[in-house]
């Protein structure tokens, strides 16, 4: 595992040089999901303090397992709002947040427990159905919403793109939530900062970062095939 990760970070570090960018500017986070305890402590011992989770309750268990090791988690899957009173609790950023009403509910949640909840607006960038995410010109609008909340800070994008084996296919994409965040950093909204871009996964991390991701989600090529 240490060989793995040693590689995933060599290559961040190649391809964000190779675009004029500084390594340190992304960040790794190693998608955890069936992943069994043991092995994310494995992990963080060789190197990753960033773990990304999809479920709420699989995560709750693991991260009361290993509450004595500092690892900042992610929560990235697909969040319900019933949830959100579990995921203010357990989770330092949210990546997958889609909609107002899911927003509220987080809100809600984390004011009760005085904290701020750092999340991200999920763009569905490629428009298809089976994919969650607010669609890109909805994504404005529903920003300037949310921005009105007090306990919730949104501080950029994520995205998913379609599923390619050329890595230059899914460029466009991309690109294309690089020049959304632009956009929308340039309306300076209040409570609203553009500073991180999730995009990049083991197929296509590196073309991620030369569009502009700052968080790349990292599972199989750490951990190898799920346990599914």
């Amino acid at each position: 595992m240490k060989e793995r990760i040693n590689n995933i970070k060599e290559r961040i570090e190649k391809a964000a040089v190779e675009c004029g960018r500084k390594p340190e500017d992304v960040t790794l986070v190693a998608v955890s999901k069936t992943i069994a305890a043991r092995k994310i402590k494995e992990a963080f011992d060789c190197g990753c303090n960033i773990f990304g989770e999809n479920y709420i309750q699989e995560a709750g268990k693991k991260i009361k397992e290993l509450a004595d090791i500092p690892i900042s988690w992610h929560f990235i899957g697909h969040l319900q709002s019933n949830k959100a009173k579990y995921a203010v609790k357990l989770f330092d950023l949210i990546h997958s947040v889609d909609s107002v009403k899911l927003a509220k509910a987080l809100n809600k949640e984390a004011a009760k427990i005085n904290k701020v909840q750092n999340i991200l607006i999920q763009v569905n960038i490629s428009g298809e159905v089976t994919k969650s995410g607010t669609e890109a010109d909805e994504a404005e609008s529903i920003i300037k919403e949310i921005s009105k909340f007090e306990n919730v800070s949104i501080r950029g994008l994520m995205t998913m793109p379609p599923f390619f084996d050329n890595s230059e296919k899914v460029a466009p994409y991309f690109n294309g939530l690089y020049r959304l965040s632009k956009n929308i950093e340039k309306l300076d909204i209040k409570n609203v900062s553009m500073k991180r871009l999730s995009m990049g996964m083991t197929q296509d991390f590196e073309m991620a970062i030369k569009y502009g991701s700052t968080l790349v989600r990292i599972g199989t090529a750490i951990f190898g095939a799920r346990n599914v």
